[in-house]
């Protein structure tokens, strides 16, 4: 079929379709000349801002190579000034200081530009970015030198000045860690084989450094607290250790400061029972076979005391109604008499239901346990009591085990509340009730210490409340009687200094205020041979009990918390083998002056009830007979402290021979 020409109204829609395409493309042809115009100019202001960032950065790192420098030089003729102790190792860490510095600006300021995309943030992070750290290396210099001008002087350590380099000031269970802080203080840096600091533990037994075992180690500084594991009741406990700080020296290690025990055992106490509230310091050595009768309640009896010989305490019974009591410490197992323990436990809990402060004295009486006899008390003697052995490693474990057994079972536990203890019997009568081989004070003192020490740390870890005496006679000033003894003063003076030069702990005394002879029967009587006014006195009785309450008020004797310390008059007692009346009326006389002494927490008189074997010597102790009766103290005794004193004691001043009481109480 053929075709035919178009008009020109029918051509005109074609040609501006036409026009509308050309038009069309060459829009496109510009949009795209912008646009690659635009991307090069985009592409010209980045590479401008990355050259101006370079050179920036450039001058940045010009500036602080030139602050590094300038602080090198100021160091270096500040360590010129402070004795020529700037060295490498400093510059070493000024570098590392000020790359520290620098990273950690850096880091900042990249965390800054991904917060903030804009433009202006970026600008201010770049124009600021230098200053940070040029202030930060200038502090740094200023804390530099100003570390050098104080810094401690290193000093050689020798044989001579070793032991005392440094001292650990404390020793301290943690009560939010649970460990043990051991803080040292020296004055100077020992000069030694490297830059640190040694922490060792010794037993107690132990008098020196043992092998090259350390606990922990830290750089030297002139106070450092060192922090180690208390591991209580484990086999590796350190309840009882003691802690010495040492350097490396030619290869070995020296010890720079002398040993310290832990002071606060109470810390960890199971057990935080309070003393009975008593208006009396009346107490009495009770006799057991009279706690069923309402003897102690007739009289009164606020305090009263109770031996416990370990002998009688330790090892097992074939008793099945008493079997043996098992204790388990510091991974041990030690056997106690079933039927023993029940006597006591029958006892205190009498007491304690009574609203009786008790007083247990633990005597180390000859046993089957020679590891409790120290090994220089094992031969040549035949005194009933012996030195407590904390000389080796047996002896050691078998006292805290039975310390803390002991207060396990007598802190309110079920079997009876016992808060003071004494710790053997007139140690300062070395032959008679402390038997040891003669030594110096010193020597004799650290033995007994040691042990006494273990005894109190196992007490008061389990009662934090309890009260720990060392026990002392009336031979003050010189050992009188006593074969080759001390005199009390010298012991507690001795006891005292070995104490706080290994760690201060809060121990009393329970001295025994007897009459000089003991069977002299006037408490009253004048002897100014033996009994004087002062502190260099031969003897203390009661007469002069205030010298001894004036020593113990004296600052060196005080307790850290500037306390003046606990004291029990634990054994006194007058006879009756010269009258009735004159044993009555020393009591009467004896218990007005304790009533009037601040100081005198209580007085234990000896004894309930005649002991047939004093009474053989001539002491006649009790308030009453072997058979039972009461003799005329009875009465004095029960009425002493109460509203009708004066019916029942006045009778004493005619004795005595004085017309007031005031006559008496006076000078206490």
């Amino acid at each position: 079929m053929g075709t035919t020409d178009r008009t020109d109204e029918e051509k005109a829609p074609a040609q501006d379709a036409g026009k509308e395409r050309v038009r069309k493309k060459k829009k496109r042809s510009i949009d795209k000349a912008k646009i690659a115009e635009n991307k090069r100019k985009i592409k010209e202001k980045k590479a401008r801002q990355k050259a101006e960032r370079t050179q920036e950065r450039g001058a940045g790192n010009r500036k602080t190579r030139w602050i590094i420098a300038a602080v090198c030089v100021v160091v270096l003729a500040a360590g010129g000034t402070a004795g020529g102790y700037f060295t490498q190792r400093h510059m070493d860490m000024l570098a590392e200081k000020s790359a520290a510095v620098e990273a950690m600006v850096h880091t900042e300021a990249m965390k800054l530009a991904e917060y903030s995309k804009t433009q202006h943030r970026k600008d201010s992070v770049r124009q600021n970015a230098g200053k940070d750290t040029t202030r930060a290396l200038v502090d740094a210099a200023r804390y530099m030198i100003e570390g050098i001008k104080n810094r401690p002087k290193e000093v050689e350590v020798t044989a001579e000045n070793a032991a005392d380099f440094a001292a650990i000031e404390s020793c301290l269970i943690n009560t939010e860690t649970g460990k043990i802080d051991i803080t040292m203080k020296a004055k100077d840096l020992a000069i030694s084989d490297d830059g640190y600091y040694y922490l060792f533990e010794e037993k107690a037994y132990q008098s020196a450094l043992q092998g090259t075992e350390y606990i922990i180690e830290d750089q030297k500084d002139v106070e450092l607290t060192f922090s180690v594991n208390l591991n209580y009741n484990t086999t590796s406990s350190r309840l009882f250790s003691k802690f010495v700080v040492a350097v490396k020296k030619n290869g070995g290690f020296l010890a720079i400061t002398r040993p310290r025990y832990i002071t606060n055992p109470e810390a960890i106490a199971k057990y935080n029972p309070s003393f009975v509230a008593t208006s009396s310091k009346k107490g009495l050595l009770v006799d057991p076979e009279k706690l069923q009768s309402s003897e102690l309640d007739d009289l009164g009896v606020r305090h009263a005391a109770y031996n416990i010989p370990l002998s009688r305490i330790l090892g097992q019974t074939s008793n099945d109604y008493y079997p043996t009591v098992y204790y388990t410490y510091n991974g041990k197992n030690y056997a106690f008499n079933g039927q023993i323990i029940a006597e006591y436990d029958y006892i205190f809990t009498n007491l304690t239901n009574r609203g009786i402060n008790t007083t247990a004295i633990v005597l180390n009486d000859i046993s089957s346990h020679p590891e409790l006899i120290h090994p220089k008390a094992r031969s040549g003697g035949h005194a009933p009591y012996f030195a407590f052995n904390a000389a080796d490693e047996s002896g050691t474990e078998t006292i805290a085990a039975v310390a803390s057994f002991l207060a396990s079972r007598y802190s309110g536990s079920g079997h009876g509340k016992v808060m003071n203890w004494v710790i053997g019997n007139e140690i300062n009568a070395r032959s008679e009730w402390n038997h040891i081989e003669h030594m110096s004070t010193p020597d004799y003192v650290d033995e007994y210490a040691r042990a006494f020490r273990i005894f109190y740390n196992a007490l008061l870890s389990i009662n934090g409340n309890a009260r720990v005496y060392i026990s002392l006679d009336q031979q003050w000033g010189k050992s009188l009687y006593s074969k080759n003894g001390y005199g009390s003063k010298e012991i507690l003076d001795e006891f005292n200094r070995n104490l706080k030069a290994e760690g201060n702990i809060d121990w009393g005394l329970a001295q025994h205020p007897y009459n000089y002879p003991l069977t002299s029967a006037k408490a009253w009587q004048s002897n100014g041979k033996f009994v004087q006014e002062n502190e260099n006195t031969p003897v203390i009785t009661i007469k002069n009990l205030h010298v001894l309450t004036d020593y113990l008020q004296k600052p060196e004797m005080l307790t850290d918390d500037g306390e003046v310390r606990h004291l029990i008059l634990s054994e006194m007692g007058y006879t009756s083998s010269q009258g009735q009346e004159l044993q009555s009326a020393s009591f009467v006389y004896a218990y007005k002056i304790i009533e009037a002494n601040q100081y005198v927490d209580s007085m234990l008189f000896s004894r309930e009830t005649d002991a047939p074997t004093e009474v053989a010597q001539g002491l006649d102790l009790g308030l009453c007979t072997l058979g039972g009766g009461r003799k005329s103290i009875y009465e004095a005794f029960k009425y002493v402290d109460t509203a009708e004193s004066a019916k029942y004691t006045d009778f004493a001043l005619r004795v005595i021979g004085i017309s007031s009481w005031n006559e008496v109480i006076k000078r206490h």
